[in-house]
């Protein structure tokens, strides 16, 4: 591999010939070859989108020459067009504060002006990394809002469209599935009737609250820390810049950016990102469960509950033919799990930054982004390959319905509770209907019974004066 000499605060370092970047990634990739995880590629888009806006605002005020603010401007959509990509080779497991990936963006933008414009890489012309790129800026400021216009963009453009996706398929088979009367179970114990349509819609409901709560979170991503600089004082930056940037940032997304108020609060902690990962947490929580639920009515399918059929995706076992697995739900419950622990690192993470800021930034957004990441392809696979394909076990749910002792809850009211509980210790002792063991016993008529004891009058409320 042939090199050029490049030059930093540190003096000379070899880069190699043809790429992009410069001395400060260099010696990052020397000094942090950690591990296989690479900073998230959405902050590719975010940084750019970022120094893009800077660019313009510092034009704005005449801070920034236009000549240099448009080339700056070019290499960015460049850049969110993914034509650089290979560009932006560093690790997470680096600074916390993530200023060599800065300098990286900063270095890969001033190398392709002068590449542009015919000059060396490496000569830092027309454009100067620290100079022109990052005028304005320092990685304690730029970094977190980065992190925070990657962040919403994900749940904007990913998270919220899929979830709202699968949201929509569960209430499909709510209201498919609204007349089909089963057997409601507490403790894993048969309880009083429900509608299988009435089960999923409370699936419907988890979802709604997780949006709900992903949207509001968002509002607390929209502030940003750019404009803070070093500390949040703003040193190096011109009165109104701040504002002008944020603006050029809702701008170009479309989103409701804004400078934050309390910069000291931004760059010293990133509690906005720690809430969005709880929220992010809930939201696997409540997949977990109903990826087990579903699993567990759909198990056996002969000798379990076998309520509902699954799609009949691929074989099972290697040993046991026409065996079939509830593989979209193991899928889905890992990747909840996995979710649910990056929101531990994400806690730690945020509670871990020391007087004015935060060095945990590369930690709590590669989790970030992996949980938004796994939550989107998860909730989009069970969907497509689960939700979408299962069928419910009319005749077995009918069959579990008919045989079940909580029928005689209905009698509760009629006969009393002793009697009533007499009712089903006789069934189950004598091998007996509820229906046959209360007329056995002599508590109530036929007619009685079937008008009280129908599922159906079971799924409201049912006592009239």
């Amino acid at each position: 591999m042939s090199f050029r000499i490049e030059t930093d605060g540190l003096g000379e370092i070899q880069v190699p010939k043809n790429v992009l970047w410069g001395a400060q990634t260099q010696r990052s990739l020397h000094y942090f070859s950690i591990g296989r995880e690479l900073i998230p590629h959405e902050m590719i888009e975010a940084y750019a989108i970022l120094k893009r806006s800077c660019a313009l605002a510092n034009a704005s005020s005449g801070r920034l020459s236009q000549e240099k603010c448009d080339l700056i401007v070019r290499i960015c959509d460049e850049i969110i067009k993914g034509q650089h990509d290979q560009m932006f080779p560093l690790h997470v497991w680096m600074t916390g504060s993530g200023t060599q990936f800065n300098m990286n963006v900063n270095e890969v933008i001033a190398n392709r002006a002068s590449q542009i414009t015919g000059q060396p890489l490496g000569s830092k012309k027309p454009l100067h990394p620290n100079d022109d790129v990052n005028m304005a800026q320092s990685t304690n400021d730029n970094f977190p809002s980065a992190m925070y216009i990657a962040s919403a963009l994900a749940v904007h453009r990913k998270l919220l469209p899929a979830l709202d996706r699968f949201e929509n398929s569960i209430e499909q088979k709510s209201q498919e599935w609204s007349d089909i009367v089963k057997v409601g179970r507490t403790h894993l114990q048969d309880a009083v009737p429900i509608t299988l349509g009435q089960e999923w819609h409370g699936y419907v409901g988890m979802l709604k609250d997780n949006k709900e709560r992903l949207q509001q979170a968002l509002r607390g991503i929209f502030a940003l820390a750019l404009g803070g600089t070093a500390l949040g004082t703003g040193v190096n930056t011109e009165a109104g810049y701040a504002e002008k940037a944020c603006q050029e940032i809702a701008h170009y997304t479309k989103l409701d950016f804004h400078s934050g108020n309390n910069k000291f609060a931004l760059q010293g902690a990133h509690d906005g990102l720690v809430h969005l990962s709880g929220c992010l947490r809930t939201l696997a929580g409540s997949l977990f469960k109903i990826a087990n639920d579903i699993r567990l009515l759909a198990c056996g399918p002969r000798a379990g509950l076998g309520e509902l059929t699954l799609p009949t995706n691929e074989p099972g076992s290697s040993i046991m033919p026409g065996k079939i697995n509830p593989t979209q739900a193991e899928a889905l419950t890992m990747l909840c799990l996995q979710v649910m622990s990056n929101d531990v690192a994400v806690g730690m993470g945020g509670a871990g930054g020391m007087l004015d800021m935060n060095a945990y930034k590369p930690l709590i957004i590669q989790n970030i982004m992996q949980s938004l990441t796994l939550l989107h392809d998860g909730m989009e696979n069970f969907r497509k390959f689960l939700i979408e394909g299962t069928t419910a076990n009319k005749d077995h749910i009918k069959q579990a319905l008919d045989h079940s002792l909580v029928l005689v809850t209905a009698l509760s009211p009629i006969i009393g509770y002793d009697k009533a509980s007499q009712v089903a210790h006789h069934a189950v002792e004598h091998g007996l209907s509820p229906r046959e063991a209360a007329l056995e016993l002599g508590f109530i008529d036929g007619a009685t019974y079937d008008k009280v004891a129908d599922p159906r009058l079971m799924l409201k409320p049912n006592i009239k004066r």
